[in-house]
């Protein structure tokens, strides 16, 4: 009997060491697979971010093409020119609800679709209509994918809001220079053909679908999420009903913080959709050739690769991102004064200027997620600011158009853009305050 002992403590003790074991072995996995997907979501994150501006910086170097081609006035590129905020307001409001329904990774894989679909089909549409149709289209993917990024960020990096921020800041801004740098060049590579040169962007739009195709199904939580849901549930129904009433519908128009926000949001748009859609056939006006006008814009452009990781970076470690926007401010006055008095002498310089005045964008939505405490307020600030901001600045691109039709120059139309960036720099320092919507919308 004794000498059995032995052999039942043994088999007293192996499910033991095999549960442990096999515990272990799943904490491994799980800890691989979590790594995994973190990988995946920050290649999903840049690669829809380097596809957020293309469809409109592309556009913006060829414009005097497509204007030839399709038979188009000032006035009617005006307009096309402010369809990318037209749609960023309407489609953009869509956002937190189609996020809710179908979770925010499979919505952000629609819409790289879209832009993928939108881009390839608007050259061959034929006509100024079927060309819009699919401006809009694409513009439908950016929009709900422009809103949801500040959400995606909030929501898996919540302990790293600034630098995702400045990563997909800096990924949009490579993607808007890489647009305007290149696609001169490679549609007289291509043949010289303005349909080849806007269609050839949608592969790399095709390609930020991939990584989204795990998240589609919404079965992938973040690193975390179990063990928070566990500690809920623990802490009994009361516990778990706070939870449930802790994020509540906000009253964002009764909110003067998400106010300011929305209406710097749309004052910024306004100066970088004129920027994007103009400032090229601003310099190429003044003696520019074309293939430098559009490496003039790059450069605006390329500024927001370094300053869009800086400058959400800086604005969260401030108390105020007040002083932030005022120097931006006074880089795009200078810039404008630039554009008045010498486009073509000091060229690149003001294109340095505007630039750096552009990277009020990452700014914007860096302190839309500091300005919420939750992921759900974040989403519905994202979606009020953007939405409210871009409908802002719908007339500010068509109005240019006008002006420098009716005018027969850019003094006008440059004196605008100026006037524009003094509100701008005071709802900029009002959105700045350190203060958080639910504090104000949930009253």
């Amino acid at each position: 009997m004794m000498g059995l002992m032995p052999s039942e403590e043994t088999r007293t003790t192996t499910p033991s060491t095999v549960r442990s074991s096999a515990a272990h072995d799943a904490g491994k996995a799980g800890a691989s697979t979590r790594a995994w997907t973190m990988r995946l979501l920050v290649l999903g994150i840049v690669l829809s971010a380097l596809n957020l501006r293309p469809a409109i910086t592309s556009l913006g170097a060829l414009l005097e093409e497509v204007r030839d081609g399709l038979g188009m006035s000032g006035s009617v590129a005006g307009l096309l020119t402010s369809v990318p905020p037209l749609c960023f307001a309407v489609f953009g409001v869509m956002a937190p609800r189609l996020a809710r329904r179908f979770g925010a990774g499979a919505v952000v894989c629609a819409g790289m679709a879209a832009i993928a679909t939108g881009l390839i089909v608007r050259p061959y549409a034929g006509g100024t209509a079927g060309f819009l149709a699919g401006s809009a289209l694409a513009l439908m993917g950016i929009a709900v994918s422009n809103v949801l990024m500040p959400v995606i960020v909030k929501h898996w990096f919540p302990d790293r809001v600034g630098s995702m921020t400045g990563l997909y800041s800096m990924a949009l801004a490579l993607g808007t220079a890489l647009a305007a740098a290149v696609t001169v060049p490679l549609t007289d590579t291509l043949g010289g053909s303005w349909q080849t040169g806007l269609a050839l962007w949608a592969g790399l739009a095709a390609a930020a679908v991939l990584p989204w195709l795990p998240f589609v199904r919404g079965r992938v939580t973040p690193p975390g999420a179990g063990e928070r849901a566990a500690e809920t549930a623990s802490q009994g129904p009361a516990s778990t009903e706070h939870a449930r009433v802790e994020a509540p519908r906000l009253r964002m128009a009764r909110s003067r913080t998400a106010w300011a926000l929305a209406v710097f949001f749309g004052l910024q748009a306004t100066a970088a959709y004129i920027t994007m859609g103009w400032m090229a056939q601003i310099f190429r006006d003044a003696g520019v050739p074309a293939g430098i006008a559009g490496l003039l814009l790059a450069v605006t452009m390329v500024m927001g690769v370094p300053l869009a990781f800086v400058i959400p970076h800086l604005a969260t470690r401030l108390p105020h991102q007040g002083p932030i926007v005022l120097a931006l401010g006074v880089c795009g006055l200078a810039g404008y004064a630039g554009l008045y008095l010498a486009p073509a002498a000091g060229a690149w310089a003001w294109a340095v200027l505007l630039g750096v005045a552009n990277c009020a964008f990452p700014l914007a939505l860096t302190m839309v997620g500091m300005r919420a405490r939750t992921g759900p307020g974040v989403a519905q600030l994202s979606a009020f600011a953007q939405s409210t901001g871009y409908l802002i600045s719908i007339p500010g691109p068509l109005l240019v158009g006008v002006l420098y039709q009716h005018s027969g120059g850019w003094g006008l139309p440059i004196a605008l853009m100026s006037a524009l960036m003094i509100p701008q720099m005071a709802v900029g320092f009002l959105a700045g305050r350190d203060r958080t919507v639910e504090d104000e919308a949930a009253r």
